[in-house]
């Protein structure tokens, strides 16, 4: 199974994170959803990315009742030569899991795969562990939608967002 993760961040120090899970790369929608109210985070440090949104991942993902396989991020697996959250994630729940990052803007040293989706001039950025790069970005070209961010990490990013 896999599952796609996405926090967003509220001014009060506060954390909502959200998973969906699905069987397939291709699939419209998910199997189920998870959502985490995380009350304390860190505060954003600049090349510590991770520190910051590791914690409300792991939170969560003790919650997930599915036996994930894969799981794709709002980010990098790595930064150039450096571990980014992917990395990170993959060492601190150490299991063969596939780690598959889709960060929205390019970083600087990155050798993440750059693919464009639907009709948008503006590219995706593919990175991964456990799994060949091209066939991440590959998977990632044909999610499900027809625009440049996949239908289920709009809906994780969506599900971020409620109330």
């Amino acid at each position: 199974m896999i599952s796609a993760f996405d926090v967003k961040y509220f001014g009060n120090g506060g954390a909502m994170v959200a998973a969906v899970v699905f069987n397939d790369f291709r699939d419209a929608a998910a199997i189920s959803s998870y959502r985490k109210m995380i009350d304390k985070v860190h505060e954003y440090v600049s090349g510590s990315f991770y520190k910051r949104e590791l914690p409300c991942i792991i939170s969560l993902l003790s919650d997930i009742e599915e036996n994930i396989d894969t799981i794709i991020i709002d980010g990098y697996v790595f930064l150039g030569d450096k571990p980014g959250l992917g990395a990170y994630l993959k060492e601190t729940i150490e299991r063969g899991v596939k780690m598959i990052g889709v960060a929205k803007s390019y970083y600087e040293g990155s050798e993440a795969i750059k693919i464009f989706r639907g009709k948008s001039r503006r590219p995706l950025y593919v990175s991964s562990s456990g799994i060949d790069p091209m066939e991440a970005a590959d998977l990632v070209s044909h999610m499900h939608g027809r625009h440049r961010i996949p239908t289920l990490l709009k809906e994780v990013d969506r599900l971020t967002k409620m109330p």
